[in-house]
């Protein structure tokens, strides 16, 4: 693709936002379902959603914030794949961020807690600046270029 001509499309961030929007939630889950599943007898949105839940008085506090975490770092690599501009990386992972902190807020009131915070803005700092290093990378890679020769 070359990137100088493209047209600005906002069907395609649409698409893009909500795609990396359930690639989150998908990674979350799945993080905590092997972090936080163990331990506790039942899984629900309150692990998600509410920020009491990152805490660092527990060791089960101590797996949702390993599982948001590790989801910054998973979707850094979604941001390569589906953005492919470094540039854009800061956008989509403060878009990422900024509607979750929304669906936290409707599902259990603004979060007061400072862990949730500085969990969060760990997760789009780790998510924007490694999304946009590994975008770098992948824009700097070499372009193979092959000969065609005729066979006669």
């Amino acid at each position: 693709m070359f990137y100088g001509s493209v047209v600005w499309d906002p069907w395609l961030i649409v698409a893009q936002i909500v795609c990396i929007q359930c690639l989150y939630y998908l990674t979350l889950g799945f993080f905590m379902a092997i972090l936080v599943g163990t331990r506790v007898s039942t899984m629900s949105l309150v692990y998600f959603f509410d920020y009491a839940t990152i805490t660092l008085s527990t060791v089960t506090g101590w797996c949702v914030i390993a599982s948001f975490i590790l989801t910054s770092v998973a979707g850094a690599g979604f941001l390569v794949y589906l953005i492919e501009r470094a540039k854009k990386c800061l956008d989509f992972s403060a878009t990422i961020y900024i509607i979750h902190l929304f669906i936290c807020i409707i599902y259990g009131g603004w979060p007061t807690s400072i862990t949730w915070w500085i969990v969060n803005g760990t997760g789009l700092t780790v998510m924007a600046l490694l999304g946009e290093y590994l975008c770098i990378q992948r824009e700097l890679r070499e372009i193979p270029i092959s000969r065609l020769r005729s066979s006669n």
